[in-house]
Parts: structure tokens; sequence; C-alpha cells
């Protein structure tokens, strides 16, 4: 038995290390687990989606407190984590959510084709609803986790957590491969595997799997601000398409997400899934950009509510593969499920023709906006 702490956090993702870090500002003495690397999981990547705009007051009223948090952690810490790029959202909900966001104060307002250009050089003209979430913006993942590892520093403790069960006695224990430990509460942020650890103490939560594909892309003509994207407008053949910027702006990574099925293993009852959504993801951008591009799924993941993912990022050699965004992501998931070491022989042209922007563009792919990128070796 490791010494205790007052509370122990199952799960280094960016939910539970902010977790792990605020009960420690409030006094709190915490011990986290996780049973691989900070950040592995759901939280993989460089940036996600920080914004206001929700259909609930309540996640409004949230979303403000923790963008004061964020901006005091970030001073604390030394880094940006999160950026002041904005947030725009497209369709139906715009005069809802713009209503809610008036009422709580939130510095928000409706903007026309012109004001939505210049928060979104890259994307095809819209005429429909837009509203631009002006204190929204691309929350820095990966420097977060980064940054709140260091600072949590031994309190964080490698192991996989097998059970989490009350007492009896007034402390709830959690129990790993190597580890026993007995703390006041526990909190459990294990992302798809909350339910299970739940279940052992007596709580059943229901979940809802999905798969997601994100999409890297290059901004050919790089702008000072690239605003995060939500799209409920079905005007670029999609509802529900998300998009956020990477450190700099030069890179933006767009996501689909749907429900899917799912066995009690975690394994995909139609491993086709993860593929067709990432081609519907490629195709949106085509359709958005107004561009005919396309790029190369980087990650594919399966969600669930909480969310968690056994496909995370790709193999650094995954540029080895013939490029075809219908076929890739099963390749990788076939991949990293089988826990191979090498990959597979490379079959078609050599990376860097591949990814070469051509000499004289095809029509429709002279206009600025996004082209495709290689992000295989990387995670965003």
């Amino acid at each position: 038995m490791i010494g205790e702490a007052d509370i122990g956090v199952v799960g280094a993702g960016i939910v539970g290390l902010c977790t792990a870090f605020a009960l420690r500002e409030r006094g709190a003495s915490v011990r986290i687990y996780e049973s691989g690397f900070a950040g592995r999981g759901q939280s993989a990547g460089e940036t996600r989606i920080f914004r206001h705009a929700h259909d609930d007051p309540r996640l409004v009223a949230f979303a403000q407190e923790s963008r004061a948090l964020w901006e005091e952690w970030s001073g604390r810490l030394g880094v940006e984590l999160l950026s002041d790029d904005g947030a725009v959202v497209l369709g139906p909900a715009v005069q809802r959510r713009l209503a809610l966001l008036e009422d709580a104060g939130v510095p928000a307002r409706a903007i026309g084709p012109s004001e939505l250009s210049e928060c979104l050089p890259q994307l095809a003209r819209y005429e429909g609803p837009a509203l631009l979430d002006e204190a929204g913006g691309a929350l820095r993942v990966r420097a977060a986790i980064a940054a709140l590892t260091a600072e949590l520093g031994d309190d964080l403790v490698t192991d996989e957590v097998i059970s989490v069960r009350p007492t009896g006695w007034g402390t709830v224990e959690v129990r790993g491969v190597g580890t026993r430990a007995e703390h006041a509460k526990v909190v459990v942020c294990a992302g798809r595997g909350t339910a299970r650890l739940a279940r052992g103490a007596g709580l059943d939560l229901p979940l809802r799997f999905g798969a997601a594909a994100r999409v890297t892309f290059d901004v050919v003509d790089h702008s000072e601000q690239l605003a995060c994207l939500q799209d409920g407008s079905d005007a670029f053949g999609e509802v529900g398409a998300y998009a956020s910027a990477m450190p700099g702006n030069r890179r933006y990574a767009v996501g689909l997400g749907e429900p899917v099925g799912v066995r009690d293993d975690g394994s995909l009852l139609d491993p086709s899934h993860l593929a067709a959504v990432a081609n519907r993801t490629s195709a949106y951008v085509e359709r958005a950009s107004d561009q005919g591009v396309m790029a190369i799924p980087y990650a594919n993941k399966l969600w669930g509510t909480p969310a968690q993912t056994p496909l995370s990022g790709l193999p650094t050699a995954a540029t080895s593969a013939t490029w075809s965004p219908t076929w890739f992501p099963t390749w990788t998931a076939a991949w990293t499920a089988a826990g191979s070491r090498r990959p597979p022989a490379r079959r078609g042209p050599p990376p860097a023709a591949r990814m070469r922007r051509p000499s004289r563009p095809r029509r429709g792919h002279g206009r600025s906006g996004w082209r495709r990128s290689c992000a295989c070796c990387r995670t965003g």
C-alpha cells in the first residue's frame, strides 16, 4: 500500500489532471492513477474547441468560470493554454444560443459573410446565420497536459486501476495491478473505462459510444486569426462538424463524429465505420473550403460518454502506407489493435510525392484555403 492521499483521481487525461490540480489548489492532497502516459487517450492531440455557445444556460455559466480559470492557470504556469481567436457557430441554433450568451454577459454577436471571412478566411462563402463567440478559442491541450503533469510531479502514479470500491469504514479503496490505497474520496476520470470502474462501486452509468475522425490540413494562406468552428448549418453537407486551429494558425483540424455500435470489449461492431466517418470528414472540407482538397486522417477515435479511445494517434511509420482516405483508418485500426511493430511494405508513390503541392492547380484548386497535409507522424 502506497502512502495515502486525501483524494484519488483515476485517469490523467485533461479532465483528470485539471481535477487533481484544482483539488490541490484547494488544499487537498491528491494521488493520480494513469495506466499509460498522461494525455494518451481522448485527450491526445494539440487542441480542442473552447466555447461558451451551449443550449443550456448552466453550461454557459460553467464555461465562463472555466475561461477565467484557464487564464489564471496560463499566467501561473507560464504557457498559453487558451487562444483568443474566437469560436464561430453556423446554423439554426445561432439565435437561440446568442440570446443565452447575451443574457450571461458573454461577448458574442451575430456576424455576416464579410466578418465571417475575416474570422475564417479559408471557409467558402456562407450566407446563413452565424455568430462569433469572442471569448472562445482553441484550448492548447498538449501544452496544458505537459504543464499540469510537471506541476503535479510525483503525485502521478503509473498503474492500471482494476477496481474502485467503498470499504465500509468511510474510505474508498483503489486497487491496481501493483497498487492498493485508500482515500477519503475518489474521482474517476477514466473516459470509456469510467463505467466499468463505477459499476464496481455500485453505480450504473449509461454510455453512448461513437466514432470520430479528425483530419488536419495545412493552411495555405496564413492568417493571424483563425477561429474555431461549430457547423450545424448543413450548408456544406454535414451537421455537427467542428474544427480548431493548431498553435501558430498554420494547421487546422476538422472533425466529425457519430454514434456507433460497440461490443463489451470496446471493439466496433462494424470496423468500416471509422473509414466512413473519416471519408465524410475529408469530403466536408472539400465542400466547405471550395477547393476540392483532400487530407489523410491522423486520428481515429472511439468515444463514449464519458469519452476515451483505444485508438488514438497513428504510428510514425504510417507515411509508408498507400495514400487513401477511405482505406487508411481501417488499416490503422487493424495495425494498432494487432500491436504490430513493423509497418506494412510501402505501396504507391513515396511520401514526398504524395504531399507535394502541384505546380499547376487544377480547376477549383487555385484559391486560398486548406491543402492536404500528411500529419501521420504527429497527433493534433
